[in-house]
């Protein structure tokens, strides 16, 4: 029985608007939730919840899903319910400068101490000065003075009497002092000391060593007496820098005296304070010199990752709640969101490894680079901790050394601020090491399953961190309930978007717009931006037209737009068949050629084309030749395709003997690559057509794959190809016989235009539905395919009759080549052996 054409309801599910049973959007209830995805929801909702280590999450599914607005707000109505974590600081670790301490508080806590540091900074900058030009301090510093003056002078005193009494006088030189032989209350020269008795020269000589060796005496004293000076000195200023910094720094360790870390640090500073106040004060006065304010960081002399004066004390916060530490007051955890309580839901746009994990920022001075442990940024992992960090993973796979940072801090279980040239072992100055801050963050990554499989096989470490998949689907069913589920979602879009209100009949038209998306008349698409966009461009059509509400004209304005932005190679590609530059005929018939159905996918836009497919026979090896695939022009699956006819002739004809035909297959006018199979059952027509000398008809295209056993199977594009070759029948005009051939299996997938639609309802167009190879050849070629009978024989005048008939002579052809060939050897031994 010839194959029927398709009734026209059968080319389009539609969706009748009256069984959606509102007259627009405003009378249905806002979706909810996510629409189709109770799978990945679930997934999503385990992962939160599970606490265990490696529960990390991979959110896949294809682009325009909707998984990252869903994934950031069920983490946001999860986070709410979660504690607030910890706030984290950075402080100067005093003896080790290159190594800055973590200190972790309560939530709130960090920024209070980082305030109320600057605040005592702060009053220090002018407390502690005040106390040493204090009148008391400046006595006491000057009873110090006089007393090493006095102990001095009373030691010269009684050994310049001494010596006067020996008539020798002290007296003192540009090189110290010494001692010079009296006479007459003046000190007498070399000359008259000459002319002075020998005796009393003697005298003279004996007592100026007696007292030379007092006076070395009193001369090796002097550092000892200047080095106490100094003690005293040091001592007064320990003690006036205790008193100045002793109450301001009690009082703060009151106030943090429920954290241990913090009154420890506390204390260090203190004892800094008071042992380097010389050090940090001169610092101060050489920046306020160089720059006329205090409040700047000058070098020190510890080292280039020290922080000079007051500066050196102040505390950087990494991380706080109610403290947006770029800068800018924010509610929430030191992070860009509005969350004002609970955990911190982090998304960072830009994973590269300083975003990630944080980095250390340098500055100019004195023609060099220097840093500090205030110069330390946070990183996204800072800013997530204790709540959920979520990224691309095609970016982060992308940013160099970030995936590996990222799988370290969440096998350690703390975040350490590193850079690439430290990783890359490049570093050649010395570097802040800050101490890791520990870590107890959930990451969700985004993206395609390709990537999500691509991570399973190839890192080993990937399944242990990452253990929970949420696969968004993108299509959901249709039926009644996903019709009105669906009508819903719109309705929230609509809302949503501010658009105008949407017609019963505006959203059936995009109900089948989505089903025509899922390339399914059963099932709707779930990408919803392609859907949103949608009712935004209709939204507009419909202030164009000065219309109150979006209805079906102006939804199918809006497709008909967007195909006709889109749609320029199509255009040329239709008009270069129009004009024969492609050779493609709508009428007629040939033998061994067909046409053929393609897709080509240029951006978002999908379109149809037809291409001449031919094939030649002769005898030969039984071989079937792919001359796309000897071009290299062939994909794998297109040669599996071809493949698979030598196994249907094989198997379907003269099976009592070898296959012996020489055939070749190729699409012509093909100039780029071919791939897929849908074409493999065009090309099997073309080939049985060849075989059997009989034309096919060329107002007939063919799409479909075929397995060995000759069972049409079902392909895709399927609404775009046969769109493609209505729109080469039109532009050369309809004659009422063209159609398509496609596989039954296709039938609920068809979603085709109205145009089509309405040329199939006149009879001027048509679309068969074929289950197997015998019914598309009775078909094309008008001839009864055969079946054999008790025999084993095709029937006479059928095709399959014809075929077998010809594959039987080139078999016997071949036979008998063979045999003359063993007849030439044979005579020309015996007569070389006579």
């Amino acid at each position: 029985m010839a194959v029927a054409p398709l009734a026209p309801d059968r080319l389009i599910a539609r969706c009748d608007p009256q069984a959606l049973s509102f007259a627009d959007t405003t009378e249905l209830t806002p979706l909810e939730g996510a629409l189709g995805q109770n799978r990945a929801l679930e997934a999503i909702r385990f992962a939160a919840d599970m606490g265990h280590s490696g529960y990390n999450l991979f959110v896949m599914g294809p682009p325009g899903s909707g998984k990252h607005s869903t994934l950031e707000r069920l983490l946001r109505e999860r986070a709410v319910q979660d504690p607030a974590p910890r706030d984290w600081v950075y402080v100067n670790t005093f003896d080790q400068p290159n190594a800055p301490t973590a200190i972790g508080l309560p939530p709130g806590r960090g920024g209070s101490l980082r305030d109320a540091m600057h605040r005592l900074i702060e009053d220090l900058r002018v407390a502690i000065p005040a106390a040493f030009e204090s009148e008391d301090t400046q006595n006491r510093r000057q009873a110090i003075e006089e007393e090493l003056r006095e102990h001095q002078e009373k030691a010269f005193d009684a050994l310049r009497k001494r010596a006067e009494g020996r008539g020798i006088a002290l007296v003192r030189t540009p090189s110290g002092f010494g001692l010079a032989p009296l006479k007459d209350d003046h000190v007498i020269t070399p000359e008259e000391f000459q002319k002075l008795p020998e005796d009393e020269q003697t005298r003279i000589k004996s007592d100026s060593e007696d007292l030379q060796t007092v006076l070395e005496e009193i001369v090796k004293q002097l550092p000892k007496w200047d080095k106490e000076r100094r003690s005293a000195l040091r001592q007064l200023n320990e003690e006036v820098t205790a008193f100045a910094v002793g109450q301001p720094l009690a009082e703060l360790r009151q106030a943090f005296a429920d954290l241990p870390e913090v009154t420890a640090h506390l204390e260090a500073v203190q004892a800094d304070l008071v042992e380097n106040f010389h050090r940090i004060f001169f610092a101060e006065r050489a920046a306020q010199q160089q720059h006329g304010t205090a409040d700047v960081m000058a070098p020190a002399a510890a080292g280039a990752n020290d922080v000079g004066g007051f500066n050196r004390y102040e505390v950087n916060l990494l991380v706080g709640q109610g403290v947006d530490t770029k800068g800018a007051e924010s509610a929430g955890n030191g992070r860009e969101d509005s969350q004002a309580f609970g955990a911190p839901v982090i998304y960072e746009d830009n994973p590269t490894l300083g975003n990630l994990v944080g980095r250390i920022e340098h500055i100019a001075q004195m023609g060099a680079l220097v840093t500090d442990f205030s110069l330390i940024r946070p990183g996204a992992l800072h800013r997530a901790n204790g709540g959920y960090l979520i990224l691309d993973a095609d970016k982060l796979l992308t940013q160099p050394f970030a995936w590996e940072a990222l799988k370290r801090a969440l096998k350690a279980r703390h975040v350490a601020v590193e850079s690439a040239l430290q990783m890359m072992s490049m570093g050649s100055t010395m570097a802040l090491e800050p101490e890791p801050v520990p870590l107890r963050v959930k990451v969700a990554l985004l993206g395609d399953p390709l990537i999500y499989y691509l991570l399973s096989t190839y890192d080993r470490q990937f399944p242990a961190m990452f253990k929970v998949a949420a696969d968004f689907d993108d299509r959901l069913l249709r039926d009644p309930d996903g019709e009105t589920r669906f009508a819903r979602l719109i309705a929230t879009m609509v809302a949503r978007e501010e658009l105008r209100p949407v017609t019963a009949e505006g959203v059936a038209r995009v109900i089948e717009q989505a089903a025509r998306l899922a390339q399914d008349g059963a099932k709707l698409s779930l990408l919803l931006e392609p859907v949103l966009d949608l009712l935004r461009e209709a939204d507009w059509h419909a202030g164009q037209a000065g219309v109150p509400k979006i209805a079906a004209a102006q939804v199918q304005a809006a497709i008909d737009a967007r195909v006709r932005r889109a749609d320029r190679m199509r255009e040329r590609a239709q008009e270069a068949i129009a004009r024969d530059i492609l050779l493609i005929e709508a009428e007629g018939e040939e033998v061994g050629q067909i046409n053929g159905l393609a897709v080509l996918q240029l951006g978002d836009f999908a379109f149809g084309k037809p291409s001449r497919l031919t094939a030649r026979v002769r005898l030969g090896g039984g071989r079937v030749i792919d001359i796309e695939r000897e071009a290299k022009l062939g994909g794998a699956l297109h040669t599996k395709g071809v493949l698979i006819l030598a196994g249907f002739l094989a198997g379907t004809f003269v099976r009592d003997l070898p296959l012996s035909i020489s055939a070749t297959l190729v699409f012509e006018q093909s100039y780029g690559g071919v791939d897929g199979d849908s074409a493999s059952s065009a090309e099997l027509y073309a080939l049985l057509s060849a075989l059997a000398e009989v034309p096919l008809r060329q107002d007939l295209a063919v799409t479909g794959s075929v397995n060995q056993y000759g069972q049409v199977q079902a392909i895709g594009g399927v609404n775009e190809k046969i769109e493609g070759f209505y729109d080469t029948c039109a532009a050369k005009g309809l004659t009422g016989t063209q159609g398509v051939l496609i596989p039954a299996a296709n039938v609920q997938h068809l979603m085709l235009r109205h145009d089509v639609i309405e040329a199939a309802a006149a009879g001027r167009f048509a679309v068969y539905p074929i289950s197997n190879i015998a019914e598309g050849i009775e078909l094309l070629t008008g001839l009864p395919a055969g079946a054999r009978d008790a025999d084993g024989r095709f029937p006479d005048g059928s095709l399959f009759a014809k075929v077998e008939a010809r594959l039987r002579s080139f078999a016997e052809a071949r036979r008998d080549f063979g045999r003359d060939k063993e007849g030439d050897s044979a005579d020309g031994r015996e007569t070389e052996g006579e």
